[in-house]
This record gives structure tokens, C-alpha cells and sequence, in this order.
């Protein structure tokens, strides 16, 4: 069974930096996409960034294009979310959630939750202006 850990949340001020990891275990992590989800208070949960096994794409939401950077530590089974310049509005829990992707399957909406059947905790970021 795939578990899911993250970690790196905290508390920083407007045009601060975080870093969010996530460990993976419990099957391969090379053949599951990783992805990044966020809720807001009073908001939706919304996609933040994918990437992919067998070199596949990534992808990031419009609002962290420039600003985030995310990359794969494979000998570690982990993820990592580089926060840079961050704003007030990008106060949320963020989520770590992973899909098992075969090669070249590219048939799912990976900007939409209900495609990731497994998910973490959730880390608390909180940017303060």
C-alpha cells in the first residue's frame, strides 16, 4: 500500500522561501506521477504542479510558473516543492498525492484530484504579508 509523508510546512512572510517534501513508499516511485495539490481556507483543493516517471513532462499551475520549482529525488523515494517568492494568497494545506502511471498512459485529467487514489496528510503553510 502506497503511504505518503510531507513535510517542510511552516510559518514565512510574504517574498519568503519554503521547501515541502514528500515520502513515498509502499510500491514503486518510478512509476508513479507525483503531484501537488493545495486548499486555501474557504477555497477548492487545487492542482499546483505534476511530474512524471519515464521522462515524462512537468507541469505547473499558472500560479506557481516562475515562482516554484518542484524535482524528484529517486534514490530517496521523495519530491520536493521549492517555494520561492511566496504571497499571502499562497496560504494553504498542500498535499502531496500520487497516481501509478504506465508508460505513455497520459488518458487522465491530472489536474483534478479525484485522478489520485493516494494522498498525504497535508502540510500547513502559512504566509504572512
Amino acid at each position: 500500500q502506497v503511504r505518503l509523508v510531507e513535510s517542510g510546512g511552516g510559518l514565512v512572510r510574504a517574498g519568503g522561501s519554503l521547501r515541502l517534501s514528500c515520502t513515498f513508499s509502499g510500491s514503486t516511485f518510478g512509476e508513479h506521477a507525483m503531484t501537488w495539490f493545495r486548499q486555501a481556507p474557504g477555497k477548492e483543493r487545487e492542482f499546483v504542479v505534476i511530474t512524471r516517471p519515464f521522462g515524462g513532462d512537468t507541469n505547473y499551475a499558472d500560479s506557481a510558473k516562475g515562482r516554484f520549482t518542484v524535482s524528484r529525488e529517486n534514490t530517496r523515494n521523495t519530491v520536493n516543492l521549492l517555494m520561492n517568492s511566496l504571497k499571502p494568497e499562497d496560504t494553504a494545506v498542500y498535499y502531496c498525492a500520487a497516481r501509478r502511471e504506465r508508460l505513455f498512459d497520459a488518458g487522465y485529467n491530472y489536474k483534478t484530484q479525484t485522478s489520485y487514489n493516494y494522498w498525504g496528510q497535508g502540510a500547513q503553510v502559512t504566509v504572512s504579508s
